[in-house]
């Protein structure tokens, strides 16, 4: 008998985390992984210029530096740097209801003045977002870098390289419906 009950109650939590699981995972993986793009994007305008990484550190026999001095625009920590906090500033986005009557990654600013009915359930999906960017970077991280690197990755074109390129979570034309319903629904903000 407690046998039984043993196996019903490991199999009620099983169903349980299998259907948590589908819960709580990123329904639209185009357009959560344009909402990472538009936050690449963000730090590359605020990007402030460098000078280039000097790494001459040794002197050759007749006193001169030897090394080699390396553009920080193609430098490997330029591209970390870009990275470095990425997925904890995915934090910070929700799904919020536009105008168009779709679910939208948007940004918040300030969470204790969000007019949203259920906070608990929008910073659950800012963590899922959050949680979906480090399983994105993960996988793709080293073939970004090298996109940064060689400049492949620039503004405007994020979400080309990031969401079609390397992930292929988004078609071109289903990104460009994406982006294009998303202007229409800021142009309706204004």
């Amino acid at each position: 008998m407690t046998r039984r009950i043993a196996t019903s109650v490991i199999w009620i939590f099983v169903v349980c985390m299998v259907s948590s699981t589908f819960v709580s995972s990123i329904q639209d993986k185009c357009r959560a992984c344009i909402a990472i793009a538009e936050e690449i994007e963000l730090g590359l305008s605020n990007e402030k210029p460098r000078n280039h990484l000097d790494m001459r550190y040794r002197l050759d026999s007749k006193g001169q530096r030897e090394g080699k001095v390396i553009d920080y625009r193609v430098s490997e920590l330029r591209a970390y740097e870009l990275l470095d906090g990425l997925c904890e500033k995915m934090q910070d986005y929700t799904l919020m209801m536009m105008g168009s009557g779709k679910k939208e990654w948007s940004k918040v600013d300030e969470w204790d003045t969000l007019e949203i009915e259920d906070k608990q359930e929008s910073r659950a999906q800012s963590k899922h977002l959050s949680s979906f960017c480090a399983r994105l970077l993960d996988e793709i991280e080293d073939d970004l870098v090298e996109k940064i690197k060689r400049g492949h990755v620039t503004s405007g074109l994020v979400s080309n390289v990031l969401c079609e390129e390397l992930t292929k979570h988004c078609d071109s034309s289903r990104r460009s419906r994406a982006s294009h319903n998303t202007l229409d629904d800021q142009s309706d903000e204004l």
